[in-house]
């Protein structure tokens, strides 16, 4: 009878989390489509404040965010590449020269970060959000001259990218992004670009994670690898069907306003993630 009622206090504990993490995978799908940025910016900190409250214990925590948030971006990139695919909205040329070189940076990057401490990533991911709150608030015109690299160059830019986007758990758009409007792309085909690169991004990333965690002590149950799985399910249940919404509305609101609102909240995030390492 005892074990009976465990189980179901289990069950509904494990069914009530995952409600919370779709709620924030609607978000974070929203977030991917609209600014082509895979919602690892806001999946990560919002995973590490669940996981602290769920008691995880604290070396695993960010490997465990980085990890559950690459995985989920794998689905939420493929829904908002899409969407932006049907518009038109995708240079798949610049995918395909941009691919080699994420592949390797991410996995690379992955394998790097499962040797860091949960301090330094906290730490280092806190800095990188002030940047890129900080890069979004500037709105700086590139040269008229300036074209998309070669294959050598975007293999180099790929590497750097996915390097970057695995020790912060995102898509890599916060990066992708700000470079393709710089080399003269529209708004709208970085955006969509972008989510198509989140795609070999995630996948990688998560099979560092994934490999990287298997066999380390503390993880909590449902784990695979850096992977929490009940997070998982709730995250990609909500964000591949929020994606496509993203998307309609960043192809029908002001963009560089949207930017302005969402360097905010990182400011936000960071400030507290910091406070938290305090």
């Amino acid at each position: 009878m005892i074990a009976q009622e465990l189980s179901v206090k289990v069950e509904c504990s494990v069914s009530s989390l995952i409600l919370i993490y779709a709620a924030l995978g609607a978000g974070a799908g929203i977030l991917a489509g609209m600014l082509g940025i895979g919602g690892g910016l806001v999946i990560v900190p919002m995973l590490v404040f669940t996981f602290s409250w769920q008691h995880f214990s604290d070396p695993v925590i960010m490997h465990l965010a980085l990890g559950t948030s690459m995985a989920s971006i794998i689905f939420t990139s493929v829904s908002s590449f899409l969407a932006h695919h049907k518009r038109g909205a995708v240079q798949w040329i610049v995918v395909r020269r941009i691919v080699a070189g994420i592949l390797l940076g991410t996995f690379l990057g992955s394998c790097l970060a499962a040797r860091m401490s949960t301090g330094f990533l906290k730490g280092f991911f806190v800095i990188f959000l002030y940047y890129v709150g900080a890069q979004m608030l500037v709105n700086r015109k590139p040269k008229p001259s300036r074209q998309i690299p070669g294959w050598p160059g975007m293999f180099v830019v790929g590497s750097v990218i996915g390097a970057f986007s695995s020790l912060v758990g995102i898509g890599g758009g916060t990066l992708s992004v700000p470079f393709m409007i710089w080399c003269n792309l529209s708004v709208h085909a970085a955006i969509g670009t972008s989510a198509a690169i989140g795609f070999p991004i995630a996948v990688a990333g998560a099979l560092g994670y994934l490999y990287n965690g298997l066999y380390t002590p503390g993880l909590p149950e449902y784990s695979l690898g850096f992977i929490y799985l009940p997070a998982l399910v709730g995250l990609v249940c909500a964000s591949v069907l929020t994606a496509p919404l993203g998307v309609r509305l960043a192809h029908s609101l002001p963009v560089d306003r949207l930017k302005r609102v969402f360097a905010l909240v990182l400011f936000v995030v960071a400030t507290r993630m910091a406070y938290s390492l305090v």
